[in-house]
């Protein structure tokens, strides 16, 4: 048979992976000779084979690639065949012409090199660096592309002669490891007391080990940052970190050893479980079992668990010496950024941790766990961050020129647009503080070098005291699109899947900045990626003291109940008021009737804070969403009854109002209904309307794809009740790999700019 010539060209997350050795493999294996080499945008073959060897070695690169792969695109062109090289072989990385590449996120431990750091025989028998292509960290240590070890924090070990000859052997699964070390020359660990002095140990991991089992807190340094250990089953343990941490209620992480362990104390589906040990090992929420063991100062209330297995080998070491589950928080104070530095760790951690577990394997990216969900039956990514970022999206229309978008102002996340794909950063967290602000500053910079690229074009949000917006305004040379907080989120999921619009948007959170000044936040939009209109909106209600009612719910729930009774609720029959002072009430009815410091809000999140307040006699929201979370959590999975509620359809925006669910919750209540059933009636409510509404529009406007977006759409319930009862007419989209939350409202934004910048629109 002749021999043909194939030029090959493979996009995605192919570098960093192993992709090289395997095409070098998967050459032998099928007789192909030629060449595989790293370009600035991916990997590109020169293949020589017969043309049906050439047609299965094609097909083979996508089906068999590596675990960490993601292919995006593969093609090819004939190529002359005249001077092929006698043999397959791996070639040096092209100059890097152009520098859109994605380089790959930090990756779990791979069975092998479990197997390497279990097996007693091994060189590498409990070392907690040991990785190979296939895993170890990426992202994190990187400085610069291409990714070669010059460019990491691996730069400054050098390889002895065992691990350089499995670097430069391309049958070896180290070759062209990054991060490839050993005992003999690779990081070392070290324990710390509180002051930064070194302990004198033999071996750091046991030592830690016996202080965990001591109910001792152990500041544990991994991939990405430093995590805070303590012994999950403790509850004075877990108060302890708690009260030192300044972390009242939030629901705290909890690593356990492997899948079993996880079975052991959480109800676990097959989706679930295929989410856990992913490579990109999220942590996971799950329902947690009633006999689980877990202290309840570690979820709190709530009987969801947030649940991941180790990702690297000190982790996997560390979980087999002590032998139960470990708390593990990310190391910082309340909301700050996690540290990742040692010297850092011991300064602001040494309140907190009685022992530091540190390494001398530079962080220079931080990278916080990566949180999920099942929905619907698949992921739901909730947190962006370790094993996602940074990952690039593709989109369905390359961006005319680099796009920075600047995120929103809580659980921020930015986003780079270059070419065919946007590249998401790693969450951030709430733009309150000077750190967090620093980090915000300094992921922008670390994208923009990596993306290689000097955005023209920046888009933020509408809020103009957001520090993102005001980050945004004191940019030179460049153009500026302002976004709507909500269009971002409908978008954002437009993007992921590859929609080209108008869409039917539900974007359903707490707090959003409108056109008007109002916050709004229960959106019906119809929109495509330049505009959006209105089509309907929740009933606003009044937000006595703004920011502090958010905090305070029991304000909300009062001027709804003021609103739903026409000023006459019945607190006397309502246990969340019979403690409630009456000059508290009067104060924030006078405040609400004055209009002082009350704003507007139609959030439908505001609805879940008002509601859960009254049904479960909650005051306070001690964490953002603690009383929406309970609220969802409360709900009985059988209840199918629902409320009533009025949609006023002669305005623009329609205006779809729950006063009448108000009053028939309040009735309930006083009847000794439990809040299970109130909440499920709640929830059935709300999925009812928003398919109400959006058979309406279909109706008046034409079939179009069902987009669901914004923070309450974290809420299982919710959003399979609208997927289930749209499921027969329409088709409805999640964000699944773009968190629903505010964390992905950066994807939105860098599109809608583009868009813009574009001019087009079918709204």
């Amino acid at each position: 048979m002749p021999i043909q010539g194939r030029h090959i060209e493979i996009r995605g997350v192919v570098q960093g992976v192993g992709f090289r050795p395997f095409v070098y493999q998967l050459a032998q294996r099928n007789g192909v000779t030629g060449q595989v080499r790293n370009d600035s945008t991916g990997v590109v073959i020169d293949a020589f084979a017969p043309a049906e060897v050439l047609d299965t070695f094609v097909d083979r690169l996508s089906k068999e690639a590596p675990p960490a792969a993601r292919v995006r695109a593969i093609g090819w062109a004939p190529i002359v065949a005249e001077h092929m090289p006698p043999q397959f072989e791996i070639a040096a990385s092209a100059a890097a012409e152009e520098r859109n590449v994605s380089i790959p996120p930090d990756l779990a431990t791979c069975d092998d090199c479990l197997a390497d750091i279990s097996d007693p025989k091994n060189r590498r028998y409990r070392y907690p660096f040991t990785n190979c292509t296939n895993c170890g960290p990426r992202y994190s240590i990187v400085r610069d592309i291409p990714y070669d070890r010059p460019q990491t924090t691996m730069s400054s070990f050098g390889m002895c002669a065992d691990c350089r000859r499995e670097y430069e052997n391309p049958l070896d699964r180290r070759f062209h490891a990054q991060p490839n070390a050993c005992p003999e020359c690779g990081p070392q660990l070290a324990a710390l007391t509180p002051q930064g002095a070194k302990i004198s140990t033999g071996d750091p991991i046991r030592f830690a080990a016996r202080a965990l089992r001591a109910q001792l807190t152990v500041a544990v340094k991994g991939i990405g940052g430093f995590h805070l250990a303590c012994d999950a089953r403790s509850s004075t343990a877990v108060q302890r970190l708690r009260d030192r941490k300044h972390r009242e209620a939030k629901p705290l992480a909890v690593m356990v050893p492997d899948l079993a362990a996880a079975q052991a104390i959480a109800e676990i589906s097959d989706a679930e479980r295929e989410l856990l040990t992913s490579v990109e090992r999220p942590i996971v929420l799950v329902r947690r079992r009633a006999d689980s063991g877990i202290a309840d100062e570690v979820s709190g209330a709530t009987p969801l668990l947030g649940v991941f297995l180790p990702y690297t080998p000190l982790h996997h070491i560390l979980l087999r010496e002590t032998g139960f589950p470990l708390v593990m928080t990310s190391g910082n104070v309340a909301e700050e950024p996690m540290v990742s530095d040692n010297s850092e760790a011991v300064e602001q951690l040494r309140e907190i941790a009685d022992i530091f577990l540190v390494h001398d394997r530079v962080i220079h990216t931080r990278v916080d766990d990566s949180v999920a969900r099942v929905i619907a039956g698949a992921p739901v990514v909730m947190r962006r961050g370790r094993g996602y970022v940074p990952r690039g999206i593709e989109v369905a229309k390359p961006f005319a020129v680099p796009v920075l978008a600047c995120g929103a102002h809580l659980k921020n996340a930015i986003c780079i647009g270059a070419g065919k794909h946007a590249f998401l950063g790693t969450h951030i967290g709430d733009l309150e503080s000077v750190a967090t602000l620093r980090s915000f500053e300094a992921s922008i910079e670390q994208m923009k070098k990596f993306v290689g690229v000097e955005p023209s074009v920046i888009a933020h949000d509408m809020h103009p005291e957001y520090f993102s917006t005001r980050y945004a305004l004191a940019q030179d040379n460049v153009t500026r699109v302002v976004v709507q907080h909500h269009h971002a989120h409908v978008v954002s999921v437009m993007a992921e899947h590859h929609l080209e619009g108008p869409v039917l948007g539900f974007a359903y959170d707490g707090t959003g900045y409108g056109p008007d000044g109002t916050s709004w936040g229960g959106e019906i939009l119809l929109a495509d990626e330049r505009a959006f209109e209105r089509i309907a909106t929740f009933r606003a209600i009044p937000l006595a003291g703004g920011d502090q009612a958010i905090r305070q719910v029991w304000r909300i729930a009062l001027a709804l109940l003021d609103e739903a009774f026409e000023g006459e609720p019945p607190l006397h029959a309502i246990p969340l008021f019979r403690s409630t002072p009456r000059k508290a009430i009067e104060s924030i009815r006078h405040m609400v009737a004055r209009g002082v410091n009350t704003p507007l809000g139609h959030g439908l999140g505001r609805y879940f804070d008002a509601l859960g307040a009254i049904g479960l006699s909650l005051t306070d929201a001690r964490y953002e969403g603690e009383v929406a979370l309970l609220w969802n959590m409360a709900a009985d999975p059988a209840e199918t009854a629902r409320y009533p509620y009025s949609i006023r359809g002669g305005a623009h925006p329609w205006e779809i109002d729950l006063r009448p669910l108000v009053r028939a919750a309040v009735v309930d209540l006083i009847d000794g209904r439990s809040p299970a059933t109130i909440s499920a009636k709640f929830h059935n409510t709300v999925a009812a309307v928003s398919i109400d509404v959006a058979q309406s529009i279909a109706s008046l406007r034409g079939d179009m794809p069902v987009v669901l977006s914004g923070g309450c759409f974290q809420n299982a319930r919710l959003s399979e009740s609208i997927i289930d009862g749209l499921g027969e007419t329409s088709s409805v989209y999640i964000g699944r790999e773009i968190p629903p939350g505010d964390g992905g409202i950066a994807l939105g934004q860098a599109v809608i700019a583009n868009a813009v910048v574009e001019g087009s629109s079918c709204v």
